[in-house]
Parts: structure tokens; C-alpha cells; sequence
């Protein structure tokens, strides 16, 4: 075994050899303090270890085969990252609880699952590693505290189970139609133009992929599961677990040259950008800054959205790397901003600004703010959105995000601690702030490494330029947003999803009467009137017959 294969399987082995460790109640409660260092292989795999490297686990057609590619080293590093300095934050504000085991179980659980998406290089391995993801982040979301967290755990599972009901189908039909019986993701993806079922397929890809990644109108699990989520889990959800589906996108869709596919990438497109803006309209209304972000999840997903479902009507490879860099920046973005959310509940006024400030900055660079990671995103996908509508549409996406992040940062200096001389714990912080200088430096680093484009034409005048103004008109609507949002409606946390509650209700009130009804029925006199009416009955009709 060489070191590719080492880092490979030492990436997934160490958290699921904890998570096996685990299952011993004294060991359980002293894993905390090794949070940090699970997720340390799977960076040093994004780092080093070799594409053209396959480990094999198994000696069958059925065996586990994990691998590492461009998107699965940017995806996968940047995760690592936060589950690092997200672990960290766990460690120490689990500290005062009574109970972990539920969530170091759960914690685990997750990172093994998402490490293990990034590196599945077959379809069996990418399901197997999704359902064991799919049910850590729902145990994450009921480490919450209420009726709320057992709701939002609840709901954010049946989606999850829904939604990989739909992958299932696809998978199955990309299996069958892969030549030779080959179960690899890279032959399924390159069998599926030539496939009798490629409509299918594609259509029950799109679909479960879609609901994972939070594209409306099956968003509202976002809201409800980051809200009700610990901070550190919320950062991990909201960073790296959504970004699942991202990569399951890049693989297993066609991006192939001179095969468009308009008839699927157009209206994924639209659906998309309709969602990138309706998570903006719905998240200016909240006032909680977890739901805040949930919504702002809501929306970048949907851009993300928007851009691989350009590529994929043009057939353009350049997607493939294009929309994995756009999700490592969101992600360490987006974890940075739930971490700071705890922070800075246990910040007084005396610190707030220093909290405030690199805060203010990391979230404007989702809206494109020049020099941040936020601009050289939007730079790698802009060729994607060729045509003035999209281009357009694009531009007034980076309006729209900057004005939801200044509502954020708005809302979250509105949730600092009552002390003024209240400070975060140093490990908070410190995990923090290692976020921050990871979103700020991060991209940069990435963007020198991979094929997007040139440092000197992302710093153009022109190009600064066409990154800067966006912010500017977000900035002077937020202004005039401020003076009017006390008077603008309020929406729901979940929006769409409150209709679910009413029919949980609708149902729950049926069921009671069904369940009175047969108390009823079964009482014996009843049941002895009922059957003797029965019997006249049957004996009037059978007359009547005669």
C-alpha cells in the first residue's frame, strides 16, 4: 500500500474507527478532546494523495473503491477545515454539558458519512456514505434542545429519506446501464448520454440531489434543522454536509463537450435562480441570525444551481471545477458565520466590534466583495452564465446577497451578551478565528491551484470593478431596507414548510377521531346493536332479491 492509498483509507478510517470506539460508555465521554484531530488524514489526503490512486476495500464486484479528483480534493479539504475548527468549538462548549454521548455518536457519524462522499469512487460506497451522513447530521439536529429540534430532526430525516429514495432509483438505473457490470462512478457517468433511461435518470438525479442541496420549494428543512442544531453542528451542516450533494452533481452528471443538454439545464437553471432570490425575500424577514443564514444557505445553493445547470445545458466541462471551487468557498464561509453567531452570543459590547468587523467582511464576500474569496467565486462561474439575462441575473444576485448579509450582521449584534465585559472562551474564539483567516486566505490559495482562471484578470480594474458596484447597491438598499423592514410582513421560520404543521395537525386530529370512533364501536353494547342492524339489513336485501 502506498502513501495515496494510506491517506485515502487513513481519511475515512480514523473517524469511523472512533465512531467504533465510541460504543464504550468511559471512552465515549473522553472523545471530545480528539475532535480536531479525526479530520486531520482526510486533509492531509486532499493535499497528498494521488488522482490516479484507487483503494480498494473488498476482493468482490461489491467492493468499496475510494478515490480523490479535483472537486473531491477542494470539497474535501475545505471540510476538513471546518470539521477541524468546528471540533474544537465542540469540544469546549460540550464541556458544560451533562450528556454527550448523543452527540459525539451523532458527530462522528457525520464526519465518517462526509468524508466518505468526497472519496466514493462507486455508486455502492457514495449510498452506503450518504445514508450514514444523512442519519449523524439528523442526530446533530436533535442535540438541539425542545420540541422544536425533535421536529426539525424529524423532518430534516424524512427529507434526507426521501430524497435518497430518488438517488436510489437513479443508481440503479445508472448501474444497469453501465457496460461490463462496472459499479465505478466515472464509467456510470460516462455510460449515462447512451443510456435508454438517461431522461429517467437524469430526472431522478436532479431531483433528489436537489432536495438535499435546499432548492426550493423543498427548502424548509434548512430553516427549521440549522435553527434548532448546536452551533458547531449548524456550522458543520450548513458548510460541509449540504455539499454533498454538490459533488454528487459534478460527478454524475454529463459535463461532456459538444452533448448540451438545455432541456434539463435550463429550467434547473431557472429553478435555481429563483431560489438564490427567494431565499433573499424570505431571510430579510427573519430576525433570528441562524435562520438568517439557513435562508442565505437557501439561496447560494440555488446560484449553485443556477450555474451547473448552465454548464450542464452548454456541456461544459469548465463546470466540473468551476461549481466545487464556488461550494469550498460557501462552505468556509458559511461555517465561519455559524461559528461567529455563537461567539458572539457570549460577547459583550466592549469586544463586539472585533467580532463584528472580520465578520461583516467574510459575509460580504458572499455578495462578491472585491479581494475576498466571495469575488473569485463569482469570477470562476461568470463564464457559466453566458447571456445577458443570466448575466444580469447574476449581478442582481450579488445585490440581493448583500443585503441579506447586512441584515445579518444586523441582527447578530442584536444577540451580544448583556455584559459589556463579557468575552467568548479562548478555544471559541481561537476556533473562530482560525475560520475567519481560512475563508479569507483559503480561496486564494485554491484559486492559485486550479483551473479557473488567471490572478491578473481576476484583479483587473474592470474586473474589480464589475465586483465591486453589486455590493455598493446592496449596501444602499440595506439603508433603505433598515427604515422599512419594522413595517414589512413577517414570514414563518420554514415558510412553505408551516403548510406541513397544518396537515400534521389536520392528521393528528383525524387520527383522534378515528381512534374515538373505534373506542366507541368496540364498546359491547354497541357492538352488539351494530351487528344485530347488520343482520336485518342483509336479511331486508336478500328479500328484496327473492
Amino acid at each position: 500500500m502506498n502513501l495515496s492509498q494510506t491517506l485515502l483509507i487513513a481519511a475515512v478510517g480514523l473517524p469511523l474507527l472512533m465512531l467504533l470506539l465510541s460504543a464504550s460508555a468511559p471512552v465515549r465521554r473522553r472523545l471530545p478532546a480528539w475532535f480536531a484531530v479525526a479530520p486531520l488524514p482526510a486533509l492531509a489526503a486532499a493535499v497528498g494523495a494521488s488522482p490516479s490512486e484507487t483503494l480498494m476495500l473488498g476482493h468482490s464486484r461489491f467492493a468499496l473503491r475510494f478515490a480523490i479528483d479535483t472537486p473531491g480534493a477542494l470539497l474535501l479539504g475545505t471540510a476538513a477545515l471546518l470539521w477541524l475548527f468546528a471540533g474544537i468549538y465542540a469540544s469546549r462548549s460540550l464541556r458544560a454539558q451533562r450528556s454527550v454521548d448523543g452527540f459525539v455518536v451523532c458527530w462522528l457519524m457525520a464526519m465518517t458519512g462526509n468524508v466518505g462522499v468526497f472519496l466514493a469512487a462507486d455508486l455502492i460506497g457514495f449510498y452506503l456514505m450518504l445514508a450514514v451522513l444523512s442519519v449523524g447530521a439528523s442526530g446533530l439536529v436533535l442535540q438541539g434542545e425542545g420540541a422544536d429540534a425533535r421536529y426539525a430532526g424529524a423532518l430534516y430525516l424524512g427529507i434526507a429519506l426521501l430524497a435518497e429514495a430518488f438517488v436510489l432509483a437513479a443508481l440503479i438505473l445508472l448501474a444497469q446501464a453501465t457496460p461490463g457490470g462496472s459499479l465505478l462512478i466515472r464509467d456510470a457517468a460516462a455510460a449515462l448520454p447512451g443510456s435508454a433511461w438517461r431522461d429517467a435518470t437524469l430526472l431522478l438525479l436532479l431531483t433528489g440531489l436537489g432536495m438535499k442541496a435546499g432548492m426550493v420549494p423543498l427548502h424548509f428543512w434548512m430553516p427549521y434543522a440549522y435553527r434548532a442544531a448546536p452551533v458547531p453542528a449548524a456550522a458543520v451542516m450548513s458548510g460541509a454536509v449540504v455539499k454533498a450533494s454538490v459533488i454528487a452533481l459534478v460527478r454524475f452528471l454529463p459535463f461532456t463537450p459538444g452533448d448540451a443538454w438545455p432541456h434539463f439545464g435550463i429550467p434547473l437553471a431557472a429553478l435555481g435562480m429563483f431560489g438564490a432570490f427567494y431565499g433573499v425575500a424570505i431571510g430579510i424577514t427573519q430576525s433570528e441570525p441562524k435562520v438568517v443564514l439557513a435562508c442565505s444557505s437557501v439561496s447560494q445553493m440555488g446560484f449553485l444551481m443556477a450555474v451547473t445547470g448552465m454548464g450542464l445545458a452548454a456541456g461544459d466541462p469548465a463546470t466540473v471545477v468551476a461549481a466545487a471551487y464556488y461550494a469550498a468557498h460557501h462552505l468556509l464561509v458559511k461555517g465561519t458565520l455559524f461559528l461567529a453567531v455563537g461567539v458572539v452570543a457570549l460577547t459583550g459590547a466592549g469586544s463586539l466590534r472585533r467580532v463584528l468587523l472580520p465578520t461583516a467582511v467574510i459575509a460580504l464576500g458572499l455578495g462578491g466583495l472585491p479581494l475576498t474569496g466571495g469575488a473569485l467565486a463569482k469570477y470562476a462561474a461568470k463564464d457559466l452564465l453566458r447571456g445577458d439575462l443570466a448575466g444580469s441575473l447574476a449581478v442582481a444576485s450579488s445585490v440581493a446577497t448583500t443585503l441579506l448579509m447586512l441584515h445579518f450582521v444586523r441582527c447578530l449584534r442584536a444577540t451580544a451578551a448583556t455584559d459589556a465585559h463579557a468575552r467568548a472562551p479562548a478555544p471559541l474564539a481561537l476556533a473562530w478565528l482560525a475560520m475567519v483567516l481560512a475563508s479569507l486566505l483559503g480561496p486564494w490559495v485554491l484559486y492559485l491551484h486550479i483551473p479557473v482562471g488567471t490572478l491578473p484578470d481576476a484583479l483587473a480594474p474592470a474586473a474589480l470593478w464589475s465586483a465591486l458596484w453589486p455590493v455598493l447597491a446592496g449596501a444602499a438598499l440595506a439603508v433603505g431596507w433598515d427604515r422599512w423592514r419594522r413595517k414589512a410582513p413577517r414570514v414563518p421560520v420554514g415558510d412553505v414548510g408551516v403548510i406541513l404543521r397544518e396537515l400534521q395537525r389536520a392528521a393528528a386530529a383525524v387520527g383522534r377521531f378515528a381512534q374515538g370512533a373505534d373506542a366507541f364501536v368496540r364498546e359491547w353494547s354497541v357492538s352488539c346493536l351494530t351487528l344485530l342492524l347488520a343482520a336485518l339489513l342483509f336479511g331486508g336485501l336478500l328479500a328484496v332479491v327473492a
